[in-house]
């Protein structure tokens, strides 16, 4: 009987973790999903509204880096201080930082035409929901893959600052190709380090959801880079 009361109270501990795990997963999934309505709502917005492009555009590309920085500064102090944040705001610095976004992309639609982004929209993401899906279920341990996209992370960037001056097409390509698959396998790495998350923390209710908006930051950044390069790839130009 003692054996059999021990069990109950440990799958009924064992249900309740779960519970939680997936409770969180779905605050990280609304928050990333908020995130990308408002980048592709204040894309939009910014493309119809040629005063606002003329203003933060016009005058060269001093406004875009001043914007990046900011974008820098949010990622960093959120993933620093996400412990000590309240929800409201770490979630308003997640809706800034997609609100910037959107206004960052907004020349993507002048330059593509609005049915190859919604095609390559669909695309990056069903691609994104298998490898998140697969990210979430597996049991295998994706941990090892660390090292890997990491260097693959640096190896994007650094490339992508010098082909700046470079203007290599080759260059351009491989980059292009290497960042999809990296972020391919960044998806299904983040996710499962995000599920592992919600069973380490611990029962403070305003420490979860700040961390959930992190966790969404994470996979949102995911969906965007993977958009990106895949609307590079199918992409058809006005």
């Amino acid at each position: 009987m003692a054996d059999f009361k021990f069990n109950s109270a440990e799958t009924l501990q064992e249900t309740r973790a779960h519970e939680i795990a997936h409770s969180f997963m779905s605050q990280v999934y609304v928050w990333m999903s908020f995130g990308l309505a408002v980048t592709g709502g204040l894309a939009w917005y910014a493309v119809n509204s040629p005063g606002l492009l003329r203003t933060l555009f016009g005058g060269g590309m001093a406004p875009f880096f001043i914007i990046v920085v900011i974008q820098l500064g949010i990622v960093f102090y959120l993933s620093s201080r996400v412990m000590k944040l309240s929800p409201t705001v770490a979630s308003g610095l997640f809706v800034l930082y997609a609100a910037l976004n959107g206004v960052i992309f907004a020349p993507l639609f002048m330059i593509y035409t609005s049915e190859s982004i919604a095609s390559t929209f669909f695309v990056t993401a069903g691609t994104f929901g298998a490898m998140s899906l697969y990210g979430y279920t597996t049991k295998r341990d994706l941990s090892n893959l660390r090292g890997f996209l990491m260097m693959g992370l640096i190896g994007i960037i650094i490339a992508t600052l010098a082909n700046i001056w470079l203007r290599n097409q080759t260059v351009m390509w491989v980059v292009t190709y290497i960042a999809v698959i990296v972020f391919v396998l960044l998806t299904a790495y983040d996710t499962q380090r995000i599920k592992r998350m919600a069973y380490e923390l611990d029962q403070n209710e305003d420490l979860r959801s700040s961390v959930a908006v992190l966790g969404a930051l994470s996979l949102y950044l995911n969906f965007i880079n993977l958009f990106i390069h895949l609307l590079r790839i199918f992409g058809r130009e006005r």
